[in-house]
């Protein structure tokens, strides 16, 4: 039986992209929205899904938060993905016929110089490989598509120019979520651990919550606010931290948390992406 891991976006996306490196053999689900890909995993359409949770250039990527806290699902892996985009158009466009470009406002907004070196006018889709379709669709030398280099295999088009993100540090790093909890061993290499919790409506409640990560030698990489409900005096924390939760420095941590917070509740636990090791 095939598996499938779900991800938002249309086949070419970069979250298509990610799924094949590191799921080769299952059958990837595009998906319209985030809350379809939860959705499907929740609803068993698929076994896995893929989601972006932050951006090098853009920071964390929106509604994620929204579906994740409720959801029921679990992360057990991470993947970095380093963007690449492409200038790409119908086959035997060259670029000097090129005068509109179309792509996701992110793509657009992290591929500036090249539209400014070419004059062209930008027009917003809402997928990057979704423009790329849109532009085959239409057959018009004039149309082209900023979108990853698999969109151009995918849709039949020609790249004109490779690269032309502005930054080459633009990376992306996505969390596997399924509906089984599978924790990562410990003392088997670098874990990470993500949780959320509340604090409680008291002055110093978050700086006594996480006096305790730094007494115990625990090294916080993610701390992110939400509100909740609405209300402005609520606040839920989004974390995450090096280690494994039956580490004797993280467990301490964990149950001071617990002391100054409500509704502590561990996402996941799995193993680090080797990604972090080479940045740091």
């Amino acid at each position: 039986m095939t598996r499938r891991i779900a991800y938002q976006g249309e086949p070419g996306a970069n979250s298509h992209q990610v799924c094949m490196e590191h799921y080769p053999d299952w059958e990837a689900l595009p998906c319209a929205s985030f809350e379809d890909v939860f959705a499907a995993v929740e609803n068993g359409d698929a076994d896995l899904a893929m989601i972006p949770i932050d951006n090098s250039i853009a920071g964390r990527v929106a509604d994620i938060h929204h579906f994740l806290p409720d959801s029921g699902l679990h992360i057990i892996a991470e993947h970095f993905l380093r963007i690449r985009f492409c200038l790409m158009a119908v086959p035997g466009t060259t670029i000097d016929q090129v005068r509109t470009v179309h792509s996701h406002v992110h793509a657009l907004g992290q591929c500036r110089k090249v539209i400014r070196e070419h004059g062209l006018r930008p027009v917003i889709s809402g997928d990057t490989a979704g423009s790329a379709r849109e532009v085959a669709e239409l057959k018009d030398p004039t149309q082209a598509s900023i979108s990853p280099p698999l969109a151009a295999r995918i849709y039949g088009l020609e790249i004109l120019q490779e690269d032309v993100e502005d930054e080459d540090h633009n990376t992306t790093r996505f969390v596997v979520l399924s509906r089984d909890l599978v924790e990562a061993p410990a003392g088997n290499g670098p874990v990470v651990t993500s949780f959320i919790f509340n604090v409680r409506n008291l002055p110093a409640a978050l700086y006594k919550a996480l006096g305790g990560f730094a007494t115990n030698g625990v090294n916080m990489t993610k701390l992110e606010s939400y509100m909740v409900g609405g209300e402005f005096t609520a606040t839920q924390f989004l974390a995450e931290v090096d280690g494994h939760p039956d580490d004797v420095g993280l467990k301490n941590a964990l149950e001071e948390l617990a002391f100054f917070t409500t509704d502590v509740k561990i996402l996941g636990v799995y193993p680090a992406d080797p990604f972090r090791a080479e940045v740091s």
